[in-house]
């Protein structure tokens, strides 16, 4: 077997965007002395439905996970980079279809008992048996054994260098399972702990729930019994849902708050040296597709319409909307993970005409549809498919444009039908294995009618980067996946949106974290 250090890059990773809609906690989470060194006040636009972690997928709910429960797998402070030990530390064998756990000795769940691996095993298979839960996809393929007490095997049935990541998602927190199962909890699919784990928590995080109000608050305290390596500086979390950001940045200049999660660029634009700013690219891709299905898009299904306008536009403009913290997309892969090109494309008006002319181009007009009620990391798409629309008319290409509500559009994109979209994507775990779907064939691709058929070399590399058991080859795959995208697919990445976490000059540690949002128990006094 090769040991962990043999684990593959893991690139920076997100979560898709739920919205859940609330009220503001006003000033009475912390009795109106938010700046106490016992207590800590954070604002966020709640996207949660549970404190249950094996129902829970959506931002609010993992970053509450992350602080309640413990993965096998962590990563360091806001880097997703590459997977640490959690509980555990682990061992594959070459085929990457075989994964050893070994516990960490002596670690206890909040009631002091210590964890075992039979909870592991529960914790894994409750998810697997519970079809209907979010995370349930995360264990696609996935079989777990019980070792011995303080050991795991987790198989697979084809190479899997990613489980590491996806290991470290909040959702796959280890439960104590006697206290779960004498709640409800079961591993055939029967199970009712959930409304349990909605009052109570059963985790070995450095934090225990102590009330959960999905519409305006959450309240943690400090676990007593918690003795792993990220004991909180606070012996009290109010996590309150603060729907509108001019709130939240009220809140944190009037000092009634101590952590802003959901300021925008302009706002963050407007705060002074008495706050931090954790400005940083997040996970989401904007991009663009041009449908290659004849029967959705007639005679403008051909890849070159798309080459054309990935050469028409200008990105510098396009990336002024955007906003602190973003960033051009270089392809379909975001910056900084496993297999991101370098630099993106570069406007280039005579490559795009030269496209136009070999595609037959002759005026037609094409619909530009997406949504216009459900900003991406502060990105409003209505203006940004103004400037798409003008910039294009430049290079000589027509666009009407067909705005149209979140839910009314996304049926007509995820179902096939859109001609001409603005969608943007988000990874699932921190492995750029999230993004193979955009290969033809597979879930992005097919949305845009591009068939397998219509690039086998593209299909292909996908196929190799997924059943690759090799770390370099891997990456080296990877990144021929993504330039390949870049040249004869129809997709057009545009703008990777920053994500901006503002926090009160008297605390460190509030900083972006893709796959759980923010670690709260890395928050601290400064100083």
């Amino acid at each position: 077997m090769s040991s962990s250090s043999r684990r593959s890059l893991i690139a920076l990773g997100a979560v898709a965007l739920l919205a859940v809609t609330g009220c503001s906690g006003g000033n009475s989470a912390n009795g109106g002395n938010s700046g106490s060194a016992g207590s800590l006040v954070i604002d966020t636009a709640f996207s949660i439905e549970t404190a249950d972690p094996g129902h829970s997928y959506d931002p609010t709910g993992n970053m509450l996970a992350k602080a309640l429960y413990e993965t096998l797998v962590d990563f360091q402070g806001s880097d997703v980079s590459t997977p640490i030990p959690g509980l555990a530390s682990w061992e594959q064998n070459d085929e990457a279809t075989e994964f050893t756990f070994t516990l960490e000795d002596g670690r206890v769940f909040s009631d002091g008992s210590p964890i075992e691996a039979k909870d592991v095993v529960f914790s894994m298979q409750r998810i697997q048996g519970m079809v209907e839960a979010k995370p349930n996809f995360l264990l696609t393929g996935v079989t777990v054994d019980e070792v011995d007490d303080k050991t795991v095997r987790f198989s697979t049935e084809s190479p899997m260098l990613q489980l590491p990541a996806i290991l470290a998602n909040p959702a796959l927190g280890i439960l104590n399972s006697d206290v779960v199962i004498e709640n409800g909890g079961t591993t055939d699919g029967t199970d009712t702990a959930q409304s349990f784990l909605d009052g109570a928590s059963a985790g070995s995080g450095p934090f225990v729930l102590d009330t959960l109000d999905l519409s305006s608050q959450i309240v943690l305290t400090k676990s007593a019994d918690y003795n792993g390596d990220e004991e909180s500086a606070y012996d009290r979390v109010v996590i309150r849902n603060v729907t509108e950001s001019a709130t939240q940045l009220a809140n944190l200049k009037g000092g009634d708050t101590m952590v802003a999660m959901d300021l925008n660029g302009d706002q963050v634009a407007t705060l002074g040296d008495e706050q931090n700013v954790d400005s940083v690219a997040s996970a989401q891709t904007i991009f663009l597709l041009l449908n290659q299905n004849p029967d959705v898009a007639g005679d403008l299904a051909n890849v070159k319409i798309a080459e054309a306008i990935r050469y028409a536009l200008d990105y510098d403009s396009l990336l002024e909307l955007a906003g602190a913290g973003s960033v051009q997309a270089t392809g379909v892969i975001p910056p900084a993970f496993e297999g991101a090109l370098d630099a993106g494309v570069e406007q280039n008006l005579d490559r795009a005409g030269a496209a136009l002319a070999e595609a037959g181009y002759d005026g037609e007009t094409l619909k530009l549809q997406f949504p216009n009620d459900y900003p991406v990391g502060g990105v409003e798409f209505t203006p940004l498919a103004e400037r798409i629309q003008a910039q294009l008319g430049d290079a000589g290409i027509s666009v009407e444009l067909a705005p149209a509500p979140f839910a009314t559009e996304l049926d007509a994109y995820v179902n096939g039908t859109e001609g001409f979209g603005l969608w943007f994507w988000g990874p699932d775990y921190a492995d750029s294995a999230n993004f193979l779907p955009f290969a033809p064939g597979l879930k992005v691709g097919l949305r845009a009618g591009w068939e397998a058929s219509a690039d086998s070399a593209i299909a292909g590399l996908a196929t190799d980067a997924a059943s690759a058991t090799d770390v370099d080859e891997r990456a080296a795959t990877f990144t021929e996946f993504a330039e390949a995208l870049q040249q004869n697919s129809p997709f057009v990445p545009l703008i990777v949106p920053g994500r901006n976490i503002a926090a009160a000059g008297e605390v460190t540690g509030a900083v972006y974290n893709s796959v759980w949002e923010m670690d709260i128990a890395e928050i601290a006094p400064a100083g």
